[in-house]
């Protein structure tokens, strides 16, 4: 087993070099997936699992060389497994594929929480790399069970969602209300946002469907139709901000990210002018806080956030993730998308996770 302290209790040892091995990782992933993705449609092609297992003992040389033993004990079980592969004493199945992905999202997910100050106990990756190598060690036989109990302990979920995506919702109409007209005008401003982009079309009608399906299943505490309004709106100051900021993907330089920190108070100021609309400008103000205080704009902490915006940084996290890397080839398994929204304990509020998974699991099995 790997030393538990590496897994407990990561340190960054030397900043510049931890900087270096963040930045190299960010450059391999991207080829690992695509690698991964290739795979599942030849997973008996040697040469792409012989590419796939240098990336990897890259990442991990990487990590040696860097003085990021987190790095190490998590892509060390990764490589033995790969090398079995690779030595045709284990078939590289799609249950294999997720628990790879799975220990790369994890392995992300550490190095920005060790980079931003954040805890990592909830990532869980004791059971991670304890998982993986008790299925180095395993028959052939044994392997699925093994990744399979290994990837529901890490997230919570069964790996049946590994490669489903959710299914597509029906667009949605709102009932009639006194404030209709309003809706129906703020609804037409977030379908000319999804314009902009390929990567949004349906996007209103997802989060919406998600966001109001989780509010029922938490006990549907706020005004509905609020909610409504501000899911239209969240985004719309992206609008004043240069497409050439919000479209591009990779990393933001510090004028850009400032630019896009604005956004909430230039959409919640379009709200706040209308009568009738406060509690959905207050949502649409927040929906980027966090509840240690780590958020934007005003960096509020957990009980200064309003209901709504807690929910709506969940389900309009989620829709980010399930698109997150697009240019990787691939879009992220559902499975990963939600273990990804349930690792970030520290951005989302734990009241509302536990619904908006029960909608995702009742949604997916009945889809």
């Amino acid at each position: 087993m790997a030393d538990l302290i590496d897994l407990l209790q990561p340190r960054i040892l030397d900043r510049e070099s931890f900087q270096e091995f963040m930045e190299a990782l960010e450059d391999q992933v991207p080829s690992i997936e695509r690698n991964i993705a290739a795979l599942r449609l030849a997973p008996a092609d040697r040469n792409l699992i012989a590419r796939l297992f240098r990336s990897l003992h890259t990442i991990k040389g990487d990590a040696a060389i860097c003085k990021v033993p987190v790095g190490v004990a998590i892509c060390h079980p990764i490589e033995s497994l790969l090398s079995r592969c690779r030595d045709g004493e284990i078939a590289f199945t799609p249950l294999l594929a997720e628990m790879i992905l799975l220990a790369l999202d994890r392995l992300e997910l550490t190095i920005e929480a060790l980079n931003t100050g954040h805890d990592i106990g909830h990532l869980n990756l004791t059971q991670l790399v304890g998982g993986m190598e008790s299925m180095v060690s395993a028959p052939g036989g044994e392997i699925a069970t093994r990744a399979a109990s290994t990837i529901e302990t890490v997230t919570g979920f069964k790996p049946m969602l590994a490669g489903h995506s959710l299914p597509p919702f029906a667009p949605f109409a709102a009932p009639p209300t006194d404030r209709g007209a309003d809706l129906a005008f703020f609804r037409s401003l977030a379908l000319q946002l999804e314009t902009r982009s390929p990567l949004f079309k349906g996007r209103t009608d997802r989060i919406l469907r998600l966001a109001l399906d989780t509010h029922a299943a938490a006990g549907s505490s706020m005004d509905a139709t609020q909610l409504e309004a501000a899911i239209y709106l969240h985004d719309i100051g992206m609008m004043f901000t240069p497409e050439s900021v919000w479209l591009k993907g990779g990393k933001l330089a510090a004028e850009d990210r400032q630019q896009l920190h604005e956004h909430p108070t230039q959409s919640a100021a379009l709200l706040a002018r209308m009568p009738g609309w406060e509690e959905a400008a207050r949502i649409v103000a927040q929906h980027h806080e966090m509840p240690d205080g780590g958020g934007y704009p005003a960096g509020l902490t957990a009980e200064a956030i309003c209901p709504g915006a807690k929910l709506l940084a969940i389900v309009d996290a989620f829709e980010a993730v399930m698109l997150k890397h697009s240019d990787r080839g691939q879009t992220r398994s559902l499975l990963r998308a939600i273990a990804e929204i349930n690792a970030c304990d520290n951005q989302f509020a734990a009241e509302w996770i536990e619904p908006f998974n029960r909608v995702i699991r009742r949604t997916v099995e009945t889809g």
